[in-house]
Formats: C-alpha cells, structure tokens, sequence
C-alpha cells in the first residue's frame, strides 16, 4: 500500500519548465480528436454530426497550434526540448495530432469538404505524421541510452505514432485500388505495427519495475499511468482494421485473436491505473498537461473495442464500447476546462 502512495503533492520542476508552450501541448489535439473517431466507430445513430463539429474544432485547434509552434520555435528551442529527458518523450504528440486530425477528415470531415479533399488532407497528415513519428521512434529513444532516467508512463509517446499510423493507414489503403500498391500499403502498415508493438513490449515492463521499485513519484505524473493504454488500444484498432484490408491470409483471424487478447491485458490495466488515479486524487492530484494522458489512451480503447465489435458481433464489445466512451467524453470535458480555465 505504501509504494501506491504518491511521494508528492507538488508539481514537478520538469513539468512546469515545458508549460510555456511545448509539445504536450498538442495532447490537446490528440485527445479532442479521438473523441470525435471513437464516436464515429460507435454503433450509435446520431452521434455523427456532433461528432464531425467537435473534429472541425479539433482541426482548427492544430492549425493554431501549428503556427503558434512555428511563429515561437527555434532551432535552439527544439535541441533544449530534446535535450530534456521528460520532454523528449512527448515529441510524439504532434505526429498523433497530425494522423488524429487526418483520420478525422476521411471518418467525419468527408460529409462536409467532400470524399477527394478528406482523402487529399488524410494522405498528407498521414505521410508528414509517420515521417515524423518514424523520427521520434528513434531519436527519442536513442538519446535516453546511457542517461540513468527512470521509465514512466510518457516513455511511451515517441514509439506510439508508428502504431497510429499503421490504424490510419489501413482506412487510407481500403481506399486504394487492389494490386500492389494496396499490397504494398497494408504490409507497410504491419510493419509500422510492429515498430511501435516490440518498442512498447519493451518499456511497459520498465515503467511497471519502477512502480514496483521506487513506486508512483510526483502526484502530476500519475495520469501518464493511462498511456500505457495507448499502444494497446490502438494495435487492437490496428490489427483489426487492417484486417478489413485483405492482402493476405489470415489477417481477420490474427486481428481477432491479437485483438481480445490485448484487449482482456487493457481492461486490467485499466483497472489498475484508476485504482492507483483515486488514491492519489484522495491525497491531491494537481492539474497538469499530463492529465491529458486521461483523454487519448481512454479513446483508443474505445475504436479497439469498437473495432472488434465490428468483427465479432457481440454485445459485451458493443456495449463496453459504449460505456467506455461516455467516460471518454467526461474525461475529455474534464480535462479541455481545466486546460481552459485553471491552468
């Protein structure tokens, strides 16, 4: 019981220092943006035009951010963010912002600006965002070697976006003709799935011997807990929207096998991270950006869900589905007026 308890109530050094105007920032977009697909992978009527306004939104939101990033940004800047070990890791917010916003326009934005320019807006964001995140996939994790730095739950952002991309990719290449270029997409997507699936095998079992060793730290750092559900929402999506692209044998199997599998480990993760998020909200849990680690992570296990229910027709996916975006919704409203108003 003691190692759950949070070692601090006050807001650490390093989060502060990346509040002025830093990646994490494009969480924002992230967690906006899922909330707007989730509801667009539902088995819900009604949902779709609210849904499609709060993507409109969420676009708007990154071309602000964009510009602000690259009116305030400087090379300088950019080195000092990588340099910082927590900051680093959430370099990989603005390629998911990117392929959010894109996955969007093809899902939602299609019914206003029309099937060709949803496709035209989804390929470049799909292409800028896993150059990108092929980018933060190495770099990030390269400068962590030799730095003595203790896992946590962001350790995780910079090798998600391959996941994200291998999710996007699969809706952009049912949209292509068949032969070999739709080959050559779904393959490159596997791949890209397999980027992010060993690099995520790899640092789930450092963040949980930190837990174990030295247990939850800062109390602002609890909600980064909730990313671990990143990667495994969204190689559940993944892998069964992959298999909606059928290149090869098998591919509807292995996404539903791979599928409930992952997806029974994330409902006890899940269990685990709001365990461990009450305790520590018991004693205090300040606002801070990571709280958006409630939002995005939450929404892929939701498409995951969704996407399996698509494939197995059962109520328990459907109606899991549905339960767990209603409490997507309210963390994201939680969350997006704390960022507003009590930041």
């Amino acid at each position: 019981m003691t190692a759950l308890a949070p070692q601090t109530h006050t807001v650490p050094h390093e989060v502060r220092r990346a509040a002025p105007f830093g990646p994490n920032l494009f969480a924002s977009v992230m967690g906006t943006g899922i909330v707007a697909t989730a509801a667009a992978s539902l088995p819900l009527h009604g949902l779709r035009p609210a849904a499609t306004v709060v993507w409109a939104l969420d676009a708007a939101l990154l071309v602000f951010l964009t510009v602000a990033a690259c009116r305030r940004w400087t090379w300088a800047t950019v080195r000092a963010q990588l340099a910082d070990p927590v900051m680093a890791q959430f370099w990989g917010a603005p390629p998911m912002a990117l392929m959010t916003v894109g996955t969007g326009a093809l899902l939602l934005g299609s019914d206003w600006i029309g099937l060709p320019a949803a496709l035209a807006v989804d390929w470049t964001l799909w292409t800028v965002g896993t150059l990108l995140g092929l980018a933060t996939s190495v770099l990030v994790p390269l400068r962590m070697i030799g730095s003595g730095e203790r896992a946590f739950g962001g350790w995780l952002m910079p090798v998600v976006p391959p996941m994200v991309s291998a999710a996007s990719g699969a809706l952009l290449a049912s949209h292509l003709p068949e032969g070999s270029l739709r080959q050559a997409m779904v393959l490159g997507c596997y791949a890209l799935f397999g980027v992010s699936l060993f690099a995520t095998l790899v640092i789930v079992p450092q963040i949980w011997q930190r837990l174990v060793q030295h247990g939850l730290g800062a109390a602002s750092t609890v909600p980064t807990l909730w990313i671990v559900l990143g990667p495994l929402g969204q190689s559940i999506t993944a892998a069964n929207l992959l298999a909606g692209v059928p290149v090869l044998p098998g591919q509807v199997a292995f996404g539903v096998l791979y599928g409930t599998i992952t997806w029974g480990f994330a409902l006890l993760w899940v269990a685990i991270a709001l365990s461990v998020t009450i305790r520590t909200a018991r004693r205090g849990l300040p606002f801070a950006l990571t709280w958006w680690s409630f939002v995005f992570p939450l929404g892929t296990l939701v498409t995951g869900t969704s996407a399996l229910a698509a494939r197995v027709p059962s109520a328990m996916f459907t109606g899991v589905a549905v339960v767990l975006y209603g409490a997507l919704v309210l963390a994201w409203v939680t969350v997006a007026v704390r960022t507003l108003f009590q930041r």
